[in-house]
């Protein structure tokens, strides 16, 4: 096992409440990314700006910009530069890599990241080998984001330094094998050497505990740092969000073998009945409902109607609507007393 109880309760009979406030975690995800907690913002779509990604960082987390959010490799250069002006904490930035008709230049991008002083990249989708040998040449880490313990064993063999692994419950694509997080992690614990984050599934300091006690070395999170006051989302959205349930997601383009995870709305229950309708569904029938542009104009504008809203199923632990300071303080404390109370459990 990677952490030990005590590296997160320092003294096994102390009250965690008495704890400084300030009191850092150490794992092998920390000690990677020089961070106080093992806390990181996963890499999201029209979301990991520099506002939220500075936010979390300077609360002992780690923020992700999320490359292609920017349209081109220089303004991705000015929104690390943005970051830097808010935050003198450590930050990654993620590049996502799908096969596509038309790709942007990934390469260009990887580019601008390495030279820029980006010392840490959250890949996901391929992972080419030539793009890990150029990152580490330049000495920087790469967390690669799998959904499955055979991709995540892969990666390990192809030289990434970590592994961040989906499980079935999270927002954005889950793969097909449908695992769900709690099998998922703890086979991933017991096969992998490098270090590795749980995604999926986690949102409080609760589910925080359960992976940390599985022997996994940090957790990532997404939905859960769309809800904070810091995120760059419409408040409507955020309370949106807040109202729904653990029963409130759907999942989309299964019948495309390209799973999604999102929230249930009008646009996404279009989806689906398209997709299940006699005849079958291609993704042009579909296009015009899923398209980036759609998903971002509704979480700019607040208006649910007008595209996607990617989320998890971990909507159903959300109930405010914090800073990132006071999401993740709460969530240390938390994480804190329950696996104290755990150990106290079988002392």
């Amino acid at each position: 096992m990677s952490l030990h109880v005590r590296d997160v309760v320092p003294d096994r009979i102390a009250d965690p409440h008495s704890l400084p406030r300030t009191a850092s975690m150490k794992t092998r995800i920390t000690e990677m990314l020089g961070t106080k907690y093992p806390i990181i913002q996963g890499g999201m779509m029209w979301v990991g700006r520099a506002e939220l990604v500075a936010a979390v960082s300077n609360a002992g987390a780690f923020g992700i910009i999320t490359a292609l959010t920017q349209p081109t490799p220089e303004h991705l250069v000015k929104e690390i530069e943005r970051t830097r002006t808010l935050t003198d904490k450590p930050f990654g930035v993620n590049l996502t890599i799908l096969p596509s008709a038309k790709p942007p230049p990934y390469e260009a991008y990887l580019d601008a990241i390495l030279d820029n002083g980006i010392k840490v990249i959250e890949t996901a989708g391929n992972n080419p080998k030539e793009f890990i040998a150029k990152a580490k040449a330049r000495g920087v880490k790469i967390i690669h984001k799998c959904t499955a313990v055979r991709h995540a064993l892969s990666a390990e063999r192809n030289g990434v330094d970590a592994v961040s692994i989906d499980g079935m419950e999270c927002a954005g694509h889950p793969g097909e094998d449908q695992i769900g997080c709690l099998v998922l992690f703890a086979i991933a614990a017991k096969k992998l050497k490098i270090p590795l984050v749980a995604s999926g599934g986690i949102a409080d300091g609760r589910t925080m505990a359960a992976a940390l006690a599985m022997g996994i070395d940090g957790i990532n999170m997404g939905t859960r740092f769309c809800v904070t006051k810091e995120a760059p989302i419409h408040d409507k959205i955020k309370q949106l969000l807040v109202d729904k349930s653990e029963r409130d997601t759907l999942l989309i383009f299964r019948t495309l073998h390209n799973t999604g995870r999102v929230l249930k709305t009008s646009v996404s229950e279009e989806v689906v009945a398209t997709e299940n309708r006699p005849g079958g569904c291609e993704f042009k029938d579909i296009q015009h409902l899923v398209s980036g542009a759609k998903g971002r104009e509704a979480l700019e504008s607040g208006d649910e109607s007008k595209g996607l809203i990617w989320a998890g199923q971990t909507v159903g632990l959300i109930d405010d609507i914090p800073t990132c300071a006071e999401l993740i303080d709460k969530m240390v404390r938390e994480c804190r007393e329950l696996l104290s109370a755990a150990r106290d459990k079988v002392n």
